[in-house]
This record gives structure tokens, sequence and C-alpha cells, in this order.
């Protein structure tokens, strides 16, 4: 499984209330560009075509906090192809609910994937762990 890694200015827009993130919509966009410190939204990512792709929103599982901890669960998602899809190797989380979609963490598959017709990829996201946990 990829390791969630969040972006960096999700810490600070977090704090400014960009995010309600145990209602807003969350998605993933998919890239082959490798991460920069500097990107914060969604028109940051040069995307791929998701021309032949099902759906990319997530269902959020939980979001909740236990003795002061907060954690945010989410289901894992199964993406399916209608057509061939990538090359990507990068899948971004994002608030699609915010002003700018803003960019909350990605995942890294280490190489880039190409989907042919007829497969299903899932986002497999630590659903005992979360992919944020607040202390």
């Amino acid at each position: 499984m990829a390791t969630f890694i969040k972006v960096d200015s999700f810490v600070e827009k977090l704090a400014e209330k960009v995010f309600n993130l145990g209602s807003d919509t969350l998605t993933v966009a998919l890239t082959n560009t490798p991460h920069t410190a500097s990107w914060s939204q969604l028109s940051d990512l040069t995307q791929i075509s998701y021309a032949n792709l099902s759906s990319r929103v997530i269902t959020t599982t939980s979001s909740a906090q236990t003795s002061g901890v907060y954690k945010l669960v989410l289901a894992d998602l199964a993406m399916t192809t209608s057509g061939s899809v990538g090359p990507f190797q990068y899948v971004y989380v994002y608030d699609d609910t915010a002003t700018n979609d803003e960019l909350i963490g990605y995942l890294d598959y280490g190489t880039p994937l190409t989907l042919s017709a007829g497969l299903t990829f899932t986002v497999d996201f630590d659903a005992s762990a979360g992919i944020i946990t607040i202390t």
C-alpha cells in the first residue's frame, strides 16, 4: 500500500477553516508529475484525462475524535476503466467543496501506472489509521 503524504499547505488551511473534512466532498486527482512543495490547489497539478474512468469521488467513513485525537477515515475507492487511462504515479486527495479545490495530500505509487480498458484500480485508504490523524 502506498503511504499517504499530506501537502504542506494542508495544516495552515485546516487551521484557517478552509476544510470541513466531515462534510466536504473529497475527490481524487491523478497525475504523473512529481509533487512540488509549493502546490496547494488542484490547478497546480497537470492531471491526466479522466474520459475513460469512473467516478473519483471518495466516501468519508468517519471524521471524528476520540479522547482528543481526530482521525479521518476514507472508504477505499474503486475506479473502473472503459478505455486506456494513464500513465499516472500520484493520486491526490483534494477538497472539491473548497473554493480553490485545495489539496490535502497524495499517494505515490513509485512507478507510472497505465490501465487498459475493463480494469479496476483501487485506491486503498488505511481504514485503521485513517489518512489524517491529529493529536
